[in-house]
């Protein structure tokens, strides 16, 4: 079975502040988030990034969830994040969360799910040669609202050479 990728809203917000969205089908094909994520992201307040998150559901490549989520967890997490992992939970060798909150990753690692976050995002996009600089997108994160930690940061810069 093909690998899944299911997304949290922070690592979209953060792709969309760095125009980082139209990288995400080119690095996985179709993504998926839960409706509770989609609300998140699409407040109707003209939020930054959200015209083009608006975008990317239209095109088609990021899409609501289509089953029914069956919850596995009773843990006070963001709904968003409750819901990424319930799908992932359901046959976790078949799927990739892109999560950035420290809780939820906490919890996808406890129960052993494919997680990755918005860094590392960014650090395949350039080693996949869709940015000339994963520097200059961070650069743009730091002067946002958007936070990663240094740590990550350089482990990312370290492993594609800037």
């Amino acid at each position: 079975m093909t690998q899944k990728v299911i997304v949290d809203a922070s690592p979209l917000i953060g792709l969309a502040l760095v125009d980082g969205l139209t990288w995400l089908p080119q690095l996985f094909g179709q993504v998926f988030v839960p409706e509770t994520v989609k609300q998140e992201v699409l407040p109707g307040k003209l939020a930054p990034g959200e015209q083009a998150l608006a975008q990317a559901f239209d095109s088609g490549w990021l899409t609501v969830w289509p089953e029914i989520i069956i919850s596995c967890l009773d843990i006070d997490l963001d709904a968003g994040e409750t819901d990424c992992i319930n799908i992932a939970l359901s046959s976790p060798e078949n799927y990739l969360l892109i999560m950035d909150e420290r809780a939820g990753r906490a919890v996808a690692k406890e129960y052993e799910l494919q997680i990755v976050g918005t860094a590392a995002v960014i650090g395949l996009a350039k080693k996949r040669g869709l940015i000339a600089s994963a520097r200059s997108a961070f650069e743009v994160l730091h002067r946002s609202d958007f936070r990663i930690s240094a740590t990550v940061i350089n482990k990312i810069l370290a492993s594609v050479g800037e």
